[in-house]
């Protein structure tokens, strides 16, 4: 008999290509009002997202197949009014994609937007 346990969450890291990393460390800071702090992971230098100790985190790193957008859809907390959080992806350069989305039973909202690069990405609110 299987005694594994259900993990705590499904995703444990996430990695976004960008073809320039200051660029793209510049564009995500800027919509979720935070630093990404640059370190170098391996070979490479890559921007962290700032989480909390044991939160779910990742990062950006520089990648020629940035292009078209090939990254898998992350979804990222917005870190103020989502509405507010959108027109600063506009601000930004990006593009926001869809119409705000509720959920059911008040669990929370969120849009679809794009980064320079054509990656695809959700901002979530609980609120």
């Amino acid at each position: 008999m299987s005694t594994n346990r259900l993990p705590q969450n499904a995703a444990v890291w996430f990695e976004i290509p960008v073809r320039d990393l200051k660029k793209g460390s510049k564009f995500y800071g800027s919509i979720l009002m935070a630093d990404l702090k640059t370190e170098a992971m391996g070979p490479n230098d890559v921007a962290l997202f700032p989480v909390e100790k044991d939160g779910v985190g990742g990062h950006l790193y520089e990648s020629a197949k940035a292009a078209g957008g090939v990254a898998p859809l992350v979804h990222l907390m917005s870190p103020s009014p989502l509405e507010e959080t959108l027109g600063r992806v506009k601000e930004a350069g990006g593009t926001v994609i869809s119409e705000i989305i509720s959920l059911p039973d008040g669990a929370g909202r969120f849009a679809y937007c794009a980064d320079p690069d054509s990656n695809q990405f959700g901002l979530f609110t609980r609120d």
